[in-house]
């Protein structure tokens, strides 16, 4: 057999960049698994049997029905109409101009919420994260050292860091902890489903507007959105006088 074909149906050779154009039609989360011996020959197997069960139906005599020849109009439409929308919106184009424009005029729409940096330790019981606040506050230990000790939390290697978070990525009892507190303060026993924590604040960011470069691509794309339902209204109501029968 030829190099890069894997099988032949009724004379139709099924090539290996054939198989590769299958999965890349495939749902982008099927398309992860490309990579794998085992899929791949899954898909080669789904395309013979498609070309096989094809020439069934040519035996059949069922490309003759008029069920057949019915979707194969549909499909023609669809077709057409997919090529059609896809050369109206080549007319679309957004500059950076534009963008920065846009941008300056609803800055307002490009708000950074408010955020926090935090380290936390994490206990099982309120008896046990009083005795480390204890530790903490008459200088026995520093806060960073208690985390290594004694919290349960992962983030106890790093001294107890959570990074930055905005809202609504903790728990509620968590955040509004953390929100609350002041720099450098450690708060708490907090209770939340996850146990008993001490937080301490280490920045804290107040909402503010987002650079255009931070949002430029999103707020391209809103425009390039506007501009695509424009020129389709514009296009469907030139189309539907030229085409529609009243």
């Amino acid at each position: 057999m030829e190099e890069n074909v894997i099988a032949v149906v009724a004379g139709h050779k099924i090539t290996e960049e054939e198989v590769t154009h299958y999965i890349q039609t495939l749902p982008r989360e099927q398309q992860v698994y490309a990579t794998q011996p085992q899929f791949r020959d899954y898909c080669k197997e789904q395309i013979i049997a498609l070309y096989v069960l094809a020439e069934e139906g040519k035996e059949e005599k069922l490309d003759e029905s008029e069920e057949f020849l019915t979707q194969i109009e549909k499909a023609k439409q669809d077709i057409l109409a997919q090529m059609v929308l896809r050369n109206i919106m080549k007319e679309v184009n957004v500059t950076e101009e534009e963008a920065k424009a846009y941008y300056e005029a609803n800055k307002h729409n490009y708000q950074k919420g408010a955020t926090v940096s935090a380290k936390h330790i994490l206990t099982d019981s309120e008896e046990k994260c009083k005795e480390i606040l204890a530790f903490i506050q008459n200088g026995e230990k520093t806060f960073e050292e208690a985390a290594k000790e004694f919290s349960s939390c992962p983030s106890s290697q790093r001294g107890g860091d959570l990074g930055q978070f905005g809202k609504g990525q903790m728990v509620k009892e968590f955040e509004d902890a953390a929100f609350a507190a002041n720099i450098g303060e450690v708060v708490g026993p907090v209770k939340t489903q996850f146990g008993y924590h001490l937080i301490k604040v280490e920045k804290k960011n107040e909402a503010c507007e987002a650079p255009f470069e931070e949002v430029k691509v999103k707020v391209m794309n809103e425009i390039a959105q506007k501009k695509r339902e424009q020129v389709y209204s514009e296009k469907m109501t030139k189309l539907k006088e030229k085409f529609v029968e009243k």
